[in-house]
């Protein structure tokens, strides 16, 4: 049983872990949209500037889209991943459910057995008082 506790305290660990980088990744998408979008504006105010400075701010266009797409990927990745944990603890806890209740009956059993013998004990001693 320590085990399956053992077993849920990191799984329910990572998945927080998961959902804190999804956030966090989120947010640095907002950002990083937000940059390319600035990006993209400033390029269409600046049609006079040389074709030099034009490829340099092309390329940091092409780099924060690509960051994005990144950013996007390891998004959906990292969601995929968090819906497989939780399905994955569902299992667990609706085992350790069944263990739980597996072991209640166990103990139940224990205690009527416990009960018979200290019955059969008495029956004894008050035959082998009699016997006397």
């Amino acid at each position: 049983m320590s085990n399956v506790h053992s077993e849920l305290t990191p799984r329910q660990r990572e998945l927080l872990k998961i959902r804190r980088d999804s956030n966090t990744k989120a947010a640095e998408l907002v950002k990083m949209e937000k940059m390319l979008q600035q990006t993209k504006d400033l390029l269409d105010r600046k049609t006079e500037s040389c074709s030099d400075s034009m490829d340099l701010q092309e390329n940091m266009v092409e780099d924060l889209e690509e960051k994005v797409r990144s950013s996007r990927r390891h998004r959906r990745s990292s969601l995929h991943h968090t819906q497989l944990l939780e399905s994955q603890m569902k299992t667990v806890k609706g085992e350790l459910v069944g263990t739980l209740d597996h072991l209640q009956e166990l103990r139940n059993v224990l205690q009527r057995s416990q009960q018979k013998a200290e019955e059969r004990k008495a029956a004894m001693e008050k035959l082998a008082a009699g016997l006397r």
